[in-house]
């Protein structure tokens, strides 16, 4: 069983920047998937980003021009936010998947972090 660890969440002004880390320990599988979702109070949890052990990275058309997401090995990736706004504002979550294969819904992965919060205001 993995655990993910979320970390760098906080409170910005709209235009700020965050960057969330997210560190994956127990039993990880070299080559799976890591992925970032953010979810509003009362909303669905939505895909945000998803990144591979090899490097290779996906972000989700409506943050693409603001969010930059990295993978430092097996076990870390990053999820840069530039230019955030009041909307951006959610819980955030670190997920992994045992596959490697790409996923961008909830379901197919196997391990999630706790969260962490962003709050913009503007």
């Amino acid at each position: 069983q993995a655990q993910l660890v979320e970390s760098g969440g906080g409170s910005v002004q709209s235009g700020g920047s965050l960057r969330l880390s997210c560190a994956a320990s127990g039993y990880i599988y070299s080559t799976m998937l890591m992925g970032w979702f953010r979810q509003r109070p009362g909303k669905e949890r939505v895909w945000v980003a998803a990144s591979k052990s090899d490097g290779t990275a996906v972000v989700a058309d409506s943050v693409k021009d603001r969010f930059t997401v990295s993978r430092d090995n097996a076990n870390t990736q990053h999820l840069q936010m530039n230019s955030l706004q009041p909307e951006d504002s959610a819980m955030y979550y670190c997920a992994a998947r045992d596959s490697g294969s790409w996923c961008f819904v909830p379901a197919c992965y196997n391990h999630w972090g706790q969260g962490t919060q962003v709050n913009v205001s503007s």
